[in-house]
């Protein structure tokens, strides 16, 4: 999977095995969780779905992937940022890709998530050739919707066509530029 590098960001895998602790302090908080289903029961539950999120992307073999958002200055994991297919209400993935992002609390409110999401958006428009990206949230996630105006992808309105859930949509699309 690829490393990703901005000002302030490395962007790489997770790695299961040394990591997994730390990802399960960040997905435990219930604000963290608040909107993404159920949390973790245990730092071993978290160490799993973090392999099978890296096996599964490897396997695919598209370009997609979740890769641990670090803080350069401590080297440290704050979070996750996503570019992958959109999963249906069944969880088979659909051909609509999504840029996505989680972060702990203590980081909320610096602009990470705007950094991490705009270096995958240029990454799936330029190598991967994607003609639009979505992003999706629970329509009361106000920070998430905040960070989706900030990157300019545009609102469509509610879906229930991902995850089983009805949630707000919003996509950008690969400009000129990009070509």
């Amino acid at each position: 999977m690829r490393i990703f590098e901005t000002d302030r960001l490395r962007l790489r895998p997770w790695n299961p095995e040394t990591e997994a602790e730390l990802a399960f302090a960040i997905y435990s908080d219930p604000e963290v969780s608040r909107f993404l289903g159920t949390p973790d029961e245990s730092v071993e539950a978290r160490r799993e779905k973090i392999w099978q999120r890296n096996q599964k992307h490897l396997e695919l073999n598209e370009g997609s992937g979740c890769w641990a958002i670090e803080e350069k200055a401590t080297a440290t994991p704050i979070g996750t940022a996503i570019l992958q297919r959109l999963p249906d209400g069944a969880g088979e993935l659909t051909p609509d890709w999504e840029v996505g992002w989680h972060l702990k609390r203590s980081v909320w409110g610096r602009g990470y998530a705007t950094e991490a999401a705009r270096v995958l958006l240029e990454y799936g428009f330029t190598e991967l050739q994607l003609p639009v990206i979505y992003a999706v949230a629970n329509p009361e996630n106000y920070a998430s919707i905040r960070v989706m105006e900030r990157l300019g992808m545009s609102p469509k309105g509610r879906t229930q066509k991902y995850y089983g859930a009805e949630l707000v949509l919003f996509e950008i699309l690969r400009s000129s530029s990009h070509d």
